[in-house]
């Protein structure tokens, strides 16, 4: 994300494996032209005191774990990052961020040459 604090919302086990698999395509199709692409998985932990918890029966600690949808970042030459690529929580489209400004473009998910096509043309201009 250009934002680095900015953390999409969490989602559950299932939209993770669905999202990497289809990044994990667009992925493979940009490295098989030479551009290097690198998955970012999210994993947000947390621990705190239960103050409550005061019985032997309830553990004293308790822990979260959220997982967020997983990013594909598409490095240039020079080693930085010129698109960012997620998936739509609900449409199912990508989702390209391109380094030269322009807006968010949405790719269906039946067409990852597309979003390899928007990549080249922006490293083109």
């Amino acid at each position: 994300m250009d934002n680095c604090k900015a953390v999409p919302p969490a989602v559950d086990e299932a939209t993770v494996e669905i999202h990497d698999k289809a990044l994990a395509v667009v992925q493979r199709l940009l490295i098989e032209r030479g551009i290097r692409a690198h998955r970012h998985h999210t994993i947000s932990l947390g621990l705190f005191a239960n103050s409550a918890a005061s019985w032997p029966d309830q553990p004293s600690l308790r822990s979260w774990m959220e997982r967020h949808p997983p990013e594909l970042t598409v490095k240039g030459p020079q080693g930085w990052c010129e698109a960012t690529v997620t998936m739509g929580p609900r449409s199912g489209s990508y989702l390209v961020s391109l380094r030269n400004g322009s807006d968010l473009q949405a790719v269906r998910s039946e067409h990852p040459e597309q979003v390899v096509d928007l990549i080249l043309t922006a490293r083109g201009s």
